[in-house]
C-alpha cells in the first residue's frame, strides 16, 4: 500500500508539473486544435467551432507557422462544418491545408517596430521613440520595450499564461496616441529572460515580483503614478504587486483583463484539458503545492474592502479558464471604484481581439481622469 501511495504521489507531481509548464506554445482551455482546410491569398478555411467563429482579429499559430486572421467572411461559400476567415498576413512559415493550428489573442510576432500589425493599428508615428530597455528582476535581467510619452502617469503591463510581452505590445499604438508612456516587460521564463530552475510557471504567485521591478523602473524613468495593465495570470500578478508596500504608493489604477482570481479554478480548467479524469485531483493538489499558491493571499489582494485605486475589469462571460463571476462579484461590491466591461464571444484574454474599438474606448475613458 505504501508503494502504491508513493507511486500515486509521484504520478500526481509529474502531472501537476505538466499543468504549470506554460509558454506561448501551450494552448489554454477554450482554444481547441483546428485544422487548416484551405488557404488562398485572402482567406483561410478552418474547422467550424465556437472558437473559430469568434468575431475580431487573432493570431493563428502552428508548428513553424504564424499568421494573423481577421473576422469570419460571410459571403464565401463553404461547407457547414467549416468557417472562412480573412487572412491578414502570414508572418512566419507556410500556411498549408492539413496543418494543425490554434487561435491566439497574440497578434504581434517579433519586434513591434518591425512586426506586422493589422490594418489601422500602426502608422509611422505610432511607435516613434520606442526603445529597448532592461529591468533588474529578482531572477536576473528582464528585457522590455519602453514607449516615451508626455504624461507622468505610466502604464506597466503584465502578460499572462500562454503569451509573451508581444501580446500587450499590440496596444502600443493606442498608448502612443494617448501620450501615455508604457513599459512592456518580460517576466521570468520568457524568451530572453532567465528561466526558473524547474521551468514552471507560478500563475502570478512569483511573477508579481517582476511586475514590482517594472514599476520601480517606471518610477526611475519619471513616473509619478503607474497604472498596471495585466492579462490573465498577469492580471493576478498585477493585483499582488499592487499590494506590495514598496510600490503601493505609486499605483494609481489597475486594468485587469480576464483576471485569474481563483487559482484552483484555473488549475482544474488546465487539468480538464490536459489530463484524464482520474489524475486531475492529484495533479491539481501537486501543482498548488509546487507553485506555492496561497489562495488566501490572492483573496486578500482581490478583497473589495482593500481596494484603494480605480479598477477597470475586462472579462468575457464565455471565459473557460478564469470564471468571470469573480470579476462580476468584485465589481458589485465596489461600484465606487470598479468598472466592469464584458464582451460576449471572446476567449480568455482576447477581449481586445473581439472588440478592439470598444476595448480601447473603455481604456480611454478609464485613463483620462488618471493622467
Amino acid at each position: 500500500m505504501i508503494g502504491a501511495g508513493a507511486a500515486a504521489l509521484a504520478v500526481g507531481r509529474y502531472a501537476g508539473d505538466g499543468l504549470l509548464r506554460g509558454g506561448p506554445d501551450r494552448p489554454l482551455p477554450g482554444e481547441p486544435r483546428l485544422t487548416v482546410r484551405d488557404v488562398d491569398d485572402a482567406t483561410v478555411t478552418l474547422d467550424r467551432t465556437p472558437a473559430s467563429c469568434r468575431p475580431g482579429t487573432y493570431g493563428l499559430t502552428g508548428r513553424g507557422v504564424r499568421a494573423v486572421v481577421g473576422p469570419p467572411v460571410a459571403d464565401v461559400s463553404h461547407l457547414p462544418d467549416r468557417v472562412v476567415r480573412r487572412l491578414e498576413r502570414i508572418t512566419q512559415g507556410v500556411l498549408r491545408p492539413g496543418l494543425g493550428v490554434r487561435l491566439t489573442p497574440q497578434v504581434l510576432h517579433g519586434d513591434p517596430r518591425e512586426a506586422f500589425l493589422p490594418e489601422g493599428l500602426k502608422d509611422p508615428e505610432d511607435l516613434k521613440g520606442l526603445e529597448d530597455a532592461e529591468l533588474t528582476g529578482e531572477t536576473g535581467p528582464l528585457p522590455a520595450w519602453f514607449l516615451p510619452g508626455a504624461r507622468d502617469t505610466h502604464v506597466v503591463t503584465a502578460h499572462g499564461l500562454g503569451a509573451t510581452r508581444e501580446h500587450p505590445a499590440a496596444l502600443l499604438p493606442f498608448w502612443r496616441r494617448s501620450r501615455v508612456p508604457a513599459l512592456v516587460a518580460a517576466h521570468r521564463g520568457d524568451p530572453g529572460a532567465p528561466r526558473p530552475a524547474d521551468g514552471l510557471d507560478r500563475l502570478g504567485a512569483a511573477e508579481w515580483r517582476d511586475v514590482v521591478a517594472a514599476v520601480e523602473e517606471a518610477v526611475r524613468r519619471g513616473a509619478r503614478h503607474v497604472v498596471l495593465h495585466g492579462w490573465s495570470t498577469g492580471a493576478t500578478a498585477a493585483l499582488l504587486a499592487a499590494a506590495d508596500p514598496k510600490v503601493r504608493p505609486h499605483i494609481g489604477g489597475l486594468v485587469l483583463d480576464s483576471p485569474v482570481l481563483d487559482w484552483d479554478a484555473a488549475l482544474h480548467a488546465l487539468a480538464a484539458r490536459r489530463l484524464p479524469a482520474a489524475l486531475r485531483p492529484l495533479a491539481v493538489h501537486a501543482a498548488r503545492v509546487r507553485a506555492g499558491l496561497d489562495q488566501g493571499r490572492l483573496r486578500a489582494a482581490a478583497d473589495p474592502a482593500r481596494l484603494t485605486v480605480p479598477v477597470l475589469l475586462l472579462h468575457s462571460p464565455d471565459d473557460t479558464f478564469a470564471p468571470w463571476t469573480r470579476s462580476r462579484d468584485l465589481a458589485a461590491h465596489r461600484p465606487d471604484l470598479v468598472t466592469l466591461r464584458t464582451v460576449r464571444d471572446a476567449g480568455h484574454a482576447a477581449l481586445w481581439n473581439a472588440d478592439r474599438k470598444g476595448y480601447e474606448e473603455s481604456l480611454r475613458r478609464f485613463l483620462t481622469p488618471l493622467v
